[in-house]
């Protein structure tokens, strides 16, 4: 497995033969765009809450204020910033009409805005972790603003994944260097780890700020190196196209090719028609769900699950490795992606998934080894399969342009939209989870120390032995009972249902080949021809990399 890993890694990083060097750097500066991310990401989501419950001791009504409009804001902010940012790009123009922009001038435009974005979100991290003003105020304001530079960031580098590549090995290697970056950011949480102490936040603070300082420093370095690239082949282009006007004798576009705006009530409509747009969001949904049912529940399951057979660092250890072990499991997939298609590996991710939650069911919760291996894998695979994602959005940008026969691909927007129909699944996460657990045990996680919670709990009825059973034959708790089925039957409900929406999902095979090749032709119309990749899944065959088209 190591063997194997190590020879993908020398593959993707050192694929410098036919004149690809660019494609590598461009790779690198890229991948390292989730590395400033990764830093401060991981630290708000481990630590934002215990600081402002226990540090700034802010009351139960406000933080539930604060909860309420950060979820109505998180949802809202992707399709708005994406709308913002794309909405120029919904004309029905043809490609030389003018409109939209060219390839180079959406990639500038985009690393414009990360490095904007970048620092600000960096100087929205340090908000957190300094009281400057009552805390249900504070508590409104830092998530809003850290949430809408993330959002912004975010989507403008998903976006830049659809916008630099169009064939599926370009966009794993793309892919690949986000997850070996994402990987060495994921160190921060060991770092943080260390110098949390929520006596004394003196340390933790100065970690903070080396870590937005290294954060914002990145991404205005890794922007502006790309921007100076993709600035010589803006000039280029212009230049071009300016020589062709002359040469063909063409003016300004007639009235008739003139782009008609297209309206946000227009553009739902067009989603609404795409089929493989609304099963895949049907799918994302759960996969959004169960990823965020697993990050909240993990402690939960550790403390009733394992705590009475692994020690406390075993614990850390096995939350360490499901933050970092999904980033490097990914760069393994991309290589199968590379050989089967990102379809097929995503469809035995989902199988994978049920057969060992079936295989947990029936081995019981007496096995302490098979029970941390599953806890750690069901983990991993699920962050695993979401960083396949992407690459399957990026389709959708490719097949949105096609058959809408716009200008330039709306990555950014179309990235907004999925968001807007999947971010409910982190509301409903702990949702479910809590009123499932309450329902089946009686225990109220909000008030565990309720004597009359507790009571209900130790009485509740205890089921049949068949499934679990303690050491000496008798049954274990109701609510180490009600984790255990929570663990595995969630699982097996999710998976069931992404199989049933990923097998309606038809881009793949030909029908991806036939968008691949047309959205070359259009990036293509009226440049030199240049020699095609012949390799890969749907559409590597016959297509151009545009990194190649901008080299030229």
């Amino acid at each position: 497995m190591g063997r194997r890993l190590w020879s993908s890694f020398s593959s993707f990083s050192w694929c410098l033969h036919d004149g690809r060097d660019v494609l590598l750097s461009t790779a690198l500066l890229y991948g390292s765009l989730s590395l400033f991310v990764s830093l401060l990401h991981n630290v708000f989501l481990l630590f934002y809450v215990e600081t402002f419950v226990s540090v700034y001791k802010i009351d139960k009504v406000s933080f539930w204020v604060g909860e309420t409009v950060f979820l109505l804001w998180n949802s809202l902010n992707d399709p708005l910033l994406g709308w913002l940012s794309d909405r120029a790009f919904l004309s029905s123009a043809p490609q030389g009409g003018g409109g939209g922009g060219s390839p180079p001038e959406v990639v500038l435009r985009r690393l414009r805005a990360l490095s904007r974005n970048g620092p600000l979100l960096a100087l929205s991290f340090l908000s957190l972790w300094v009281a400057w003003a009552p805390p249900g105020l504070q508590f409104l304001l830092c998530l809003c603003a850290y949430d809408g530079f993330l959002t912004a960031v975010d989507l403008n580098h998903a976006a830049l994944l659809a916008d630099l590549a169009v064939t599926h090995r370009d966009r794993m290697r793309l892919n690949f260097h986000c997850s070996l970056f994402s990987a060495l950011g994921s160190a921060s949480v060991f770092l943080s780890y260390v110098f949390w102490d929520k006596e004394n936040l003196g340390w933790f603070r100065v970690l903070c700020v080396a870590l937005a300082s290294a954060s914002a420093l990145g991404f205005l370095g890794a922007s502006r190196l790309l921007q100076r690239r993709f600035h010589k082949e803006a000039r280029l282009q212009r230049h071009t196209e300016a020589q062709l006007l002359r040469e063909l004798a063409v003016g300004q576009p007639s009235g008739d090719t003139q782009r008609s705006e297209v309206t946000l009530g227009q553009y739902l409509r067009q989603l609404s028609n795409n089929k493989n747009f609304l099963w895949f969001v049907s799918m994302n949904l759960v996969q959004v769900f169960h990823c965020h049912f697993n990050s909240n529940f993990f402690p939960l399951f550790l403390e009733h699950l394992l705590s009475d057979s692994i020690s406390a660092s075993t614990g850390s250890i096995l939350l360490g490795v499901s933050y970092i072990a999904p980033h490097l499991n990914n760069m393994y997939f991309l290589t199968l992606c590379q050989r089967y298609g990102v379809y097929q590996v995503i469809r035995w991710l989902f199988v994978l998934k049920l057969g060992l939650s079936v295989a947990m069911m029936l081995a019981g919760a007496d096995h302490t080894f098979l029970l941390c291996v599953f806890i750690a894998s069901n983990r991993v695979f699920t962050e695993g399969t979401c960083k396949l994602l992407n690459l399957v959005i990026s389709d959708l940008v490719d097949e949105d342009l096609v058959l809408n026969r716009r200008p330039q691909a709306a990555s950014a927007l179309l990235f907004g939209m999925v968001a807007l129909g999947t971010k409910p699944g982190q509301t409903l996460a702990p949702l479910i989870g809590t009123w499932l657990l309450c329902a089946y045990t009686g225990y109220d996680i909000f008030e565990r120390n309720d004597p009359v919670k507790a009571a209900a709990a130790a009485l509740a009825p205890a089921p049949p032995p068949a499934v679990l059973s303690g050491p000496l034959g008798g049954a274990p708790p109701p609510l180490r009972l009600g984790c255990f089925y929570m663990l595995v039957c969630v699982p097996i409900t999710c998976a069931l249902l992404q199989l049933a929406a990923w097998q309606r999902f038809t881009l793949h095979g030909r029908r991806l080949h036939l968008v691949k090749t047309q959205r070359t032709s259009q990036q293509q119309q009226g440049a030199p021809e240049l020699p095609g990749d012949a390799q890969g899944e749907g559409g590597d065959a016959a297509t151009t990399h545009l990194l190649d088209v901008k080299a030229v």
